[in-house]
């Protein structure tokens, strides 16, 4: 797919965003809802706070395992194939929430629910990102990222209006909106760049030489890599699909844990160390997350004008010196101040460049693959994220807890600067060359 690509329609276009900022954004509820609900959960099950752990262990792991899974399925299946099965197995498992009657069954609904939930992540930015033109290909992504603090907005407007209803009627109210944005899927089309890739492996196939010239000579694609298997191609074969994905995954590792101090536990650190009150400490993150929307877009848009990868570079500097900063502030504007700053390097203009820049790091052919193995790998970043933090807090201070694990791992962010340069405004096919 080169110049001779058809034109996107741009009805078409802001279609295909809005409806994969609506599903992200659904997504993001679906997840945040559970945190929100989860003291009523465990009240109304008899939970306790290990049982708690545990929830969270089967939750992490099954974002985890799903979204390889869902990476592997969009480029065996099609991406827009997966990404109706991602959303209508939240929207099931979400509305089975209402049904449960103990924590066994709490636990394998609201772990598929999430897992489901999370893999929106992996698909949406491979498919929007095929889609939309190279010139403003991070701008428009970034706008689908900004889905999640729209969210968390949501998820907390309606437990607070109808939270008295009860937890499981909350869940089950959020099935109606998934269900439309299902609806609103069917007229989202396949990725021309997928479909082209299964067109060229058909001819290879039939042996058909002329179409396969023809289709090679009019998109611009190596016929020597259509043979390749896809995951052996990632980690077996040298070269800069190897190279940057293990570069990627290290990254995004070092991210999903130093994430958690952050933003995982916020909430207890500002109660706990800061003098905040828990209706404080929300308003708090509801701001942040609420102005940080646009902040996702000033990611997209300084990665259209100075690259993706240097925006990155610069936010992931950021975190280490404004986590410090974060813990030595008492003054309540000042730790206002500083969090908010903090909140918007680990979020916004992060997630705003960084996605769009997974994205276009891979050639379509194992391009799914690939963003399914980094979503899963920031997700195992916050299961050690988790499991450093509380190994932490139970056997030194909480000032060393949140040194080693909000400050000293931050620092391992500026691997960033071993990525790959892409200049934007390239077409996906020149940048996998």
């Amino acid at each position: 797919m080169d110049s001779t690509q058809s034109a996107p329609d741009r009805r078409y276009l802001v279609y295909l965003v809005v409806v994969a900022l609506a599903g992200w954004a659904l997504a993001s509820y679906d997840v945040n809802l559970l945190v929100l609900a989860l003291p009523d959960i465990a009240k109304g099950l008899g939970i306790s706070e290990t049982g708690i752990g545990v929830l969270g262990f089967f939750v992490y792991a099954a974002q985890f395992c799903i979204t390889i899974f869902a990476g592997y399925g969009m480029d065996r299946f099609g991406r827009r194939r997966v990404w109706m099965v991602c959303l209508a197995g939240t929207a099931i498992f979400t509305g089975l929430t209402y049904f449960v009657q103990d924590f066994w069954q709490l636990v394998a609904v609201r772990a598929l629910a999430s897992g489901l939930a999370y893999s929106e992540l992996a698909v949406s930015i491979t498919i929007v990102n095929e889609q939309v033109p190279a010139r403003g290909r991070g701008l428009l992504y970034s706008i689908v990222q900004g889905g999640w603090p729209l969210g968390v907005f949501l998820a907390s407007g309606v437990y607070l209006i109808f939270g008295q209803f009860g937890w499981r009627f909350v869940f089950l109210l959020g099935v109606i909106p998934i269900i439309a944005v299902i609806i609103g899927r069917l007229f989202i089309k396949e990725s021309e760049r997928f479909e082209h890739v299964q067109a060229v492996k058909r001819a290879r196939h039939r042996g058909d030489e002329a179409e396969l010239q023809t289709l090679l000579a009019h998109h611009a694609v190596a016929v020597d890599e259509m043979d390749r298997v896809t995951v052996g191609q990632l980690f077996a074969s040298a070269g800069y699909v190897r190279r940057q994905l293990i570069w990627l995954s290290i990254t995004w590792v070092i991210y999903g844990t130093s994430y958690v101090a952050s933003n995982f536990y916020i909430t207890y650190w500002l109660t706990k160390f800061k003098g905040f009150s828990s209706a404080g400490a929300s308003t708090l993150l509801l701001v942040s997350g609420g102005i940080g929307f646009f902040f996702y877009i000033l990611g997209g848009w300084l990665g259209e004008r100075y690259g993706r990868r240097e925006i990155i570079i610069v936010t992931g500097a950021l975190v280490a010196p404004l986590s410090l900063l974060f813990l030595i502030v008492q003054q309540t504007w000042l730790v206002v101040l500083v969090y908010f700053l903090l909140y918007q390097a680990t979020n916004g203009t992060w997630s705003g460049a960084g996605y769009a820049y997974q994205g276009e790091s891979f050639p379509t052919r194992v391009r799914g693959t690939a963003v399914g193995f980094l979503s899963a790998m920031q997700v195992l970043g916050f299961v050690v994220g988790t499991l450093i933090w509380t190994f932490l807090s139970s056997t030194t201070t909480p000032s060393m807890t949140w040194l080693v694990l909000a400050v000293f791992i931050s620092l391992g962010l500026w691997s960033t600067l071993f990525l790959r340069r892409i200049p934007p405004h390239q077409e996906l096919e020149a940048i996998s060359r």
